[in-house]
C-alpha cells in the first residue's frame, strides 16, 4: 500500500491508557494516526515516543479540548488539509469523577457531559462528510460498564454520559449504514491503566475477586478489539456494544 493510500485514524485522549494503546496499535498496523490531546505537556511527552523518522510521517499531534466544537471543526480541517482523508474516528477522550449524587453541581455535570458525550456527537458529526465521500468509515465510541450497569466507582454524570454514548452509536449506525460507515461501542471495565495504578492494592485485590476471570484486562486486549472494529473484516458489525470486562457484566 502506498503512503498516500494509508487509512487515517483520529484518536481522542491519546496520551495515556486505552487511547494511547489504541493509537499505538494503529501506528503499528501502518495507519496514519492523529493523536488528539488536551494538555500541551502531555502532547509533547507523547510525541517523544515517535522519534524515528519513518514514524514521524505516520503521526500528527493536535492539542484540543474536545468540548470545544469550533476546535473540533478546525482539527478535522487540519487533518483533511494535511492528509486528504479521514477513515477512522475513536472517541476515547473522557473525564471521570466519583462525586456522590447529592454533591454534583451544575458546573461539574456540564463538564462531564461536554467532554464525554457532547464531543462524541460533534466529533462524529464533523468526520461524516469525509467518510461519506469515500463510502467507507469506522466510528468507535469508548463507553464503559458504568453506562450499562450504573456506577461501580464513578459518579452519576459519568454513567449518564457513557450510557449516552451507547445510544448515540445506535442512532449514528442506523443513519450511516447506507454509506458504508459502521459505528460501534466498546465498553471496558477493570482494564490496567494509569488510573488503576493509583488504587489501593487491597481495594484492587478486592475488585479482582469480583471478576470471573480473576484478573484485570490489559490495554492491548482493548486495542485489538478496536482494531478489529476499524478493519474491513469488521464491516458487517454496526450498532453493537462490545463488553470487555472479564465477565464482570454478562448480558
Amino acid at each position: 500500500m502506498q503512503m498516500n493510500e494509508q487509512r487515517v485514524a483520529i484518536v481522542t485522549g491519546a496520551n495515556k491508557g486505552l487511547g494511547l494503546a489504541v493509537a499505538e496499535n494503529f501506528v503499528k498496523e501502518g495507519k496514519k494516526v492523529v493523536f488528539v490531546i488536551r494538555n500541551k505537556a502531555n502532547l509533547e511527552q507523547t510525541r517523544q515516543r515517535f522519534q524515528q523518522e519513518e514514524l514521524q510521517k505516520q503521526v500528527m499531534f493536535i492539542q484540543l479540548d474536545v468540548s470545544d466544537i469550533n476546535g473540533i471543526k478546525s482539527a478535522v480541517n487540519e487533518v483533511l488539509n494535511e492528509w486528504g482523508r479521514i477513515d477512522i474516528l475513536v472517541n476515547n477522550a473522557g473525564i471521570r469523577f466519583e462525586t456522590p449524587i447529592e454533591e454534583i453541581d451544575e458546573e461539574e455535570w456540564d463538564q462531564v457531559l461536554s467532554v464525554n458525550l457532547k464531543s462524541t456527537f460533534f466529533f462524529s458529526q464533523a468526520v461524516i462528510p469525509a467518510m461519506k465521500e469515500r463510502g467507507w468509515g469506522r466510528i468507535i465510541n469508548m463507553s464503559s460498564i458504568g453506562g450499562q450497569a450504573g456506577p461501580l466507582t464513578s459518579g452519576a454524570h459519568y454513567s449518564a454520559s457513557k450510557a449516552g454514548q451507547i445510544a448515540l452509536s445506535k442512532v449514528f449506525a442506523r443513519s450511516l449504514a447506507p454509506y458504508g460507515i459502521t459505528v460501534n461501542t466498546v465498553a471496558p471495565a477493570a482494564i490496567r491503566t494509569p488510573e488503576m495504578d493509583k488504587m489501593d492494592p487491597a481495594k484492587l485485590a478486592q475488585m479482582v475477586e469480583t471478576i470471573p476471570l480473576r484478573r484485570v484486562g490489559e490495554p492491548r486486549e482493548v486495542s485489538d478489539l478496536v482494531s478489529y472494529l476499524a478493519s474491513d473484516t469488521g464491516g458487517f458489525t454496526t450498532g453493537a456494544t462490545f463488553d470487555i470486562n472479564g465477565g464482570r457484566l454478562m448480558r
